[in-house]
């Protein structure tokens, strides 16, 4: 069992780490990320946020999956 859930926190940092940077590049580029004077929006901000907190989550499963395996859980 705890090898599966550490196959699970793994796959979850991976997921995160391949996904969220190429949806960010999207919404970089996305119109609604810049106002007319060239300012970031909200648009922009929420979705960095978003992104960030996903890529920490990532950085937290995959700690957790290394230290749950070099313990033997």
């Amino acid at each position: 069992m705890a090898s599966l859930l550490i196959a699970l926190l793994l796959a979850n940092a991976v997921f995160n780490v391949v996904v969220w940077p190429a949806f960010f590049r999207r919404v970089a580029k996305d119109p609604r990320a810049k106002d007319a004077a060239g300012k970031r929006t909200r648009f922009f901000t929420v979705h960095a946020v978003l992104i960030g907190l996903a890529l920490a989550l990532a950085v937290v499963s995959a700690v957790v999956a290394v230290v749950a395996a070099i313990q033997g859980l």
